[in-house]
């Protein structure tokens, strides 16, 4: 499993989330992320159909998209969802 993640500096939500996300990323050590700047990254944003930001995409193994979440999210469940997904 993967996470993409979307958002950008000026991105109130998106600010909220980095540090969710630190720590997420600091407890869980082979979580795969990928972030993508809106502003850098408008292809990728556009291939994914973003059209508002912060967003995380789940991706399996085979890179297919299984769980799209839009907006800020509580760490807790993440945490829960990412446990629940890892081996996909």
């Amino acid at each position: 499993m993967k996470i993409l993640k979307f958002g950008a500096i000026w991105c109130k939500e998106c600010l909220i989330m980095r540090p969710v996300w630190d720590e997420i990323e600091a407890e869980i050590l082979d979580l795969a992320t990928e972030y993508y700047d809106a502003d850098e990254h408008f292809e990728v944003l556009k291939e994914y159909g973003i059209k508002d930001i912060p967003v995380c995409i789940f991706v399996d193994s085979n890179n297919q998209e299984f769980l799209r979440l839009e907006g800020p999210q509580n760490k807790e469940e993440l945490f829960r969802i990412i446990k629940e997904n890892i081996t996909r």
